[in-house]
């Protein structure tokens, strides 16, 4: 039986900022989709995803969250599993194979992936605490993340990659390694960066190249100039929900996922997208608060996580549509439309939830 004295925890702020954001995710999917015949059922489809992924935050939370430890070494292993899955049997998709087929329906490993990694991280950095001081617990720490790291690379999806390294490195990071051996590991990363340069897949360069010089390739860098366009004739309010130009008249492509955010910009305005990141910046906030109340370890290794997670998806999907970074198919959490990355998103907070719920209880029921 679950103590219902653990609800008095439960962090009601946390839970109402997700569910507001994804209240204007499905606003703004409902915008960027209802004129094109195709699409324009999307927004239901939205709005299915967030009350599964409510009833997973919630279940997330029921589950005490130290039993993962118990998990950590199976979901390596299968996240490992899956990659090399999708390697051998994946699915091919816009030339990129990071899809499974499981009976008609496509699923990305990727996405579950990332918490996989988290919980598996969360427990080896917890499990080592002691011992990580030493050069070889923290070097076994980034080949095991490697083994992932290069099955993504291989598929290929360089904005994932770039992800789980992010999050293996922020993780290590806040673990208490000795700052000499990050230095070490730097300089070794920044040494090997012309010879991963030479392995950059054909769009990968592009990309660059795109980012670095728009006029190289107009046609690949078309929807970075309309999503610019998009955000400036925003101004401060926005043309009105639902009346955006480059958004209604289909100007801006992929505007339900990757470029949404240039949506609530244009229809919204400087106003309206400083809210929803000050929305987005609370609920990282509050993770971080999660994670300094954690008593333990595990608990705040799997907080900050997740609140990693948010952050760097944040920057990544806003800094694409403002063309300060290259476009890396990075959607913006809790809004861009997508079910798997909503609920495991969704996840992922019920977890944190779970920490937060048994800070003051550190033995087991």
């Amino acid at each position: 039986m679950l103590d219902r004295s653990l609800w008095r925890n439960f962090d009601l702020l946390l839970m109402l900022a997700v569910l507001a954001l994804c209240g204007i995710g499905i606003a703004m999917v409902y915008s960027a989709t209802i004129t094109t015949v195709d699409l324009r059922d999307y927004w239901q489809r939205q709005l299915f995803f967030v009350l599964i992924g409510l009833v997973v935050l919630l279940a997330a939370a029921l589950f005490d969250y130290r039993h993962l430890e118990l998990l950590a070494q199976p979901a390596y292993i299968g996240l490992v599993g899956s990659l090399i899955g999708v390697y051998l049997f994946g699915s091919v998709q816009g030339g990129s194979q990071r899809w499974i087929n499981l009976g008609g329906i496509l699923v990305q490993p990727t996405e579950a992936g990332k918490f996989l990694l988290i919980i598996f991280f969360a427990w080896y950095l917890s499990r080592f605490q002691d011992q990580l001081h030493r050069f070889g617990y923290l070097l076994a720490a980034l080949v095991l993340l490697a083994f992932p790291l290069a099955f993504v690379y291989l598929q290929p999806d360089l904005g994932m990659t770039i992800t789980f390294a992010f999050i293996g490195g922020v993780l290590i990071l806040v673990s208490g390694v000795r700052l000499w051996h990050i230095g070490i590991l730097g300089l070794g990363g920044i040494a090997a960066l012309p010879f991963l340069f030479g392995t950059l897949q054909g769009y990968m360069v592009e990309r660059l190249q795109v980012f670095l010089e728009p006029s190289s390739n107009r046609d690949a860098s078309f929807n970075v100039v309309q999503a610019l366009i998009s955000i400036g004739s925003g101004s401060w309010l926005g043309q009105g929900w639902g009346h955006g130009s480059q958004n209604q008249l289909h100007f801006l492509r992929v505007r339900h996922t990757d470029f949404i955010f240039s949506v609530i910009a244009e229809e919204l305005g400087f106003v309206g997208t400083v809210l929803i990141l000050l929305l987005l910046f609370f609920v990282i906030w509050r993770l971080v608060r999660i994670a300094d109340l954690s008593q333990d370890q595990f608990g705040r290794l799997l907080s900050m996580g997740v609140a990693s997670i948010i952050f760097f998806q944040t920057f990544i999907n806003v800094g694409m549509n403002l063309s300060i970074v290259p476009v890396t198919g990075m959607t913006l959490p809790f809004i861009s439309y997508g079910g798997s990355s909503l609920i495991s998103m969704m996840l992922a907070v019920g977890l944190a939830q779970s920490v937060v719920m048994r800070h003051r209880k550190m033995d087991f029921q």
